[in-house]
């Protein structure tokens, strides 16, 4: 079992620094939640860099991360566990919440609210003095190894009646805000992430923060720090800046024609 388990660390370790330009003093925060134990929620748009945030603190504190995407069809059992049937033999297979627990990873719930509500319920026990999960199929409860932290991120922008955390689960989070950052960085963090001169990757941000400023007129969401990578790799890659500017930014954000055509004015205007 430890040999076991000692391969799943290392399956789940980040071997790489992953790249992240701190915006104020999230790094600092981090580690004291950490060191104290607490759990952690992420609040930020989507493409603002929380998942980035998690990877490159993981990497500093040496821990392994396991990362869940959240979905409306997440069960607890896929948290969990469940039996599964091998070679004519019913076994226990845990689910990524539980080997988490067990090793003493950082748990990375991506989009919690996307999850089912009575799923969210099974992580409550694990964010207060308990530290414990039950495995009600086994009729077992597994304490938390002493380094296990548990991490959610969701969008507040997408919030609603239907899409949105109880207070109950709110409260058991300390909380972190994120979101694009400021010009001067995200420039930096585009041209160093799209391998490309800095001068365009201004030009980027300039033209991401063009697009927040119309979100009133039409657009859910802003172009995302993402979005401006994904056109600076394009660009790298030899495409023209318009048509990447069209692929990677303009298309993913919005359907509408209208909107469309308003997006690739600011795109001809900028470049």
């Amino acid at each position: 079992m430890t040999d076991k388990l000692g391969s799943d660390i290392e399956d789940y370790q980040i071997k790489k620094e992953p790249y992240y330009l701190a915006s104020g003093n999230e790094i600092e925060l981090f580690e004291a939640a950490y060191s104290s134990r607490l759990p952690v929620m992420l609040k930020g748009p989507t493409g603002c860099g929380k998942t980035r945030f998690v990877e490159h603190m993981a990497y500093k504190l040496n821990r392994p991360l396991i990362t869940i995407a959240c979905h409306e069809d997440l069960f607890a059992s896929d948290l969990i566990g469940r039996y599964l049937l091998k070679n004519d033999e019913t076994v226990w297979e845990d689910g990524p919440l539980t080997r988490a627990v067990r090793m003493g990873a950082i748990c990375y719930l991506d989009e919690v609210v996307e999850a089912r509500k009575d799923t969210t319920v099974v992580i409550h026990p694990l964010t207060d003095n308990r530290r414990t999960l039950a495995i009600d199929k086994k009729g077992e409860v597994v304490p938390a190894h002493p380094d296990f932290v548990l991490v959610i991120s969701y969008n507040p922008g997408y919030q609603s009646v239907l899409k949105d955390l109880k207070q109950s689960t709110r409260q058991r989070f300390t909380a972190m805000n994120f979101d694009y950052p400021e010009p001067e960085k995200e420039a930096e963090i585009v041209s160093q992430e799209g391998k490309i001169d800095l001068e365009t990757a201004g030009r980027l941000v300039s033209l991401a923060e063009k697009i927040r400023n119309i979100r009133e007129h039409g657009l859910t969401e802003g172009a995302s720090t993402r979005l401006l990578i994904y056109a600076a790799r394009l660009i790298g890659a030899g495409v023209s800046v318009y048509d990447s500017c069209i692929s990677a930014v303009c298309l993913p954000l919005t359907d509408d024609a209208r909107l469309q055509e308003t997006l690739k004015d600011l795109i001809n205007d900028i470049f």
